[in-house]
């Protein structure tokens, strides 16, 4: 049983360490869209590793599963396994492990009735805010909606339909250049489905909340996105503009000033704009993704190992 235990420790080293690595880098600051890669790249390593491992467990202790995996494999690969001796704590494994997935597939699914009970609710509180006039058709493919609000905000409606809200106030603050960054931000959201990875973040650590890299990513996700999102309006319009943006619609809500609240990012993305780090080069961003691409496989090659061997 020495590949899915060697496949179960990569897992929870791998689990455990690359959170407190992620999150003390300086590096992902830098280069937010990299760091979402690097994070998801661990994430799926994980998740690779107990599948594995289930799955070999699982051949060792039902012949018919082991039959149909295996069907078209030589002898010797299925020797190399030595799958008949596992003994019986494979089963027990197997079963853990596969408990474990179905708990995984009814938290993404209770994750996606969450969000889509949350966006009919903006919505319905949407068409309530902004009805329609007398006699006015509604418009199926309307992108933009106004709200009156004394508050400034704007925000992406995703959906079969997305929309744009913005908030008359902050119509009435952001001046030309300024509104311009703000729906870029908001789009950059949206070209890059951040609400999706935000959902699958959030369903893996409300299941598995003890484990540190769920966690982490969860945590991580969310500043991630909203540093992605200012680097794609600020490469368009300037950061100075996009940095007085965030500034003028968040300058009320108490963010700024000597004691802001302990979870406001908002003067951390501004400073961001204002004092930016150089990025890395080029070759280092591909030697980065290259070697975050490289992470998945590891796993791959414990599994596959004894049977290239056995091949060669």
């Amino acid at each position: 049983m020495t590949v899915p235990l060697v496949l179960l420790l990569l897992g929870a080293v791998a689990a455990a360490m690359a959170p407190r690595l992620l999150t003390r880098a300086v590096w992902p600051e830098r280069e937010p869209v990299l760091a979402l890669w690097v994070w998801q790249c661990v994430v799926g390593a994980v998740l690779l590793c107990l599948f594995l491992a289930m799955a070999l467990s699982a051949s060792a202790t039902w012949t018919w599963l082991r039959e149909g995996l295996f069907a078209f494999a030589p002898r010797s690969v299925v020797a190399a396994y030595e799958l008949p001796g596992y003994g019986p704590w494979a089963g027990y494994l197997a079963v853990l492990l596969a408990c474990g997935g179905v708990w995984t597939a009814a938290m993404l699914a209770r994750e996606i009735r969450r969000a889509g009970a949350r966006q009919r609710a903006r919505r319905a509180e949407l068409r309530a805010r902004s009805p329609r006039l007398p006699g006015e058709a509604a418009a199926s493919d309307e992108r933009l909606v106004v709200l009156e609000s004394e508050r400034p905000d704007a925000w992406w409606l995703t959906g079969p339909r997305p929309q744009l809200v913005i908030t008359t106030a902050a119509l009435r603050r952001l001046k030309g250049r300024q509104l311009d960054s703000v729906l870029a931000h908001e789009q950059g959201h949206a070209r890059a489905r951040h609400d999706v990875l935000l959902h699958c973040a959030g369903a893996l650590a409300s299941g598995f909340p003890q484990v540190p890299v769920f966690a982490g990513f969860r945590d991580q996700v969310h500043r991630l996105v909203e540093l992605a999102a200012d680097d794609i309006a600020s490469r368009r319009f300037g950061r100075l503009t996009t940095a007085l943006a965030l500034v003028e619609l968040n300058e009320d809500r108490g963010v700024f000033g000597p004691c802001p609240a302990p979870d406001a990012q908002v003067p951390v993305r501004v400073n961001r704009l204002l004092d930016p780090a150089p990025r890395l080069t080029r070759l280092g961003r591909a030697h980065a993704s290259a070697c975050a691409l490289l992470i998945p496989f590891v796993p791959l090659v414990v599994a596959f190992g004894p049977g290239i061997g056995a091949l060669t």
